[in-house]
């Protein structure tokens, strides 16, 4: 299994009816369907926005260094991989499917080490069946109709 770096883009909207952009990794239905990602890491990023709920360049700068360690230490030996991002109304969901939750949370930290103290919070769960990648993989159909 090769993991690629093929993405695609799709816009939601929040409850209270900013937009949302959507990451989704694509090409990795080989991982999902191993058996092996059992596990679901998702990391909230919640900042002050501009007035469309959107980061401002110095935030969205930090963020995008911040992903580019977390996927560097996760995907290295594919401990966990980075299924998607969603960004706006003034918060970054960034969603991980992992083989192991604790492994995850020591290599986050690890990953993290060298910023200053960073406003998330991190959430997750069982998700044998991979739902939630599931989920987002619909919203890609729905973009192309």
């Amino acid at each position: 299994m090769k993991l690629t770096d093929v993405w695609f883009t799709a816009l939601s909207e929040s409850e209270n009816g900013n937009m949302v952009f959507i990451s989704g990794r694509d090409h990795i239905m080989s991982f999902i369907k191993s058996g092996k990602f059992k596990e679901r890491a998702e990391i909230y990023w919640k900042y002050e926005g501009d007035s469309k709920g959107m980061p401002h360049n110095d935030t969205a700068k930090l963020m995008e260094e911040v992903l580019e360690a977390l996927r560097n230490s996760m995907e290295k030996d594919k401990l966990a991989i980075l299924t998607g991002i969603y960004t706006g109304d003034n918060e970054r969901t960034m969603v991980f499917v992992t083989r192991n939750v604790p492994a995850f949370g020591e290599r986050l930290n690890s990953a993290l080490s060298s910023f200053e103290l960073l406003p998330i919070t991190i959430y997750t769960e069982k998700d044998p069946d991979n739902e939630e990648y599931l989920d987002m993989l619909e919203m890609k159909s729905n973009e192309s109709e």
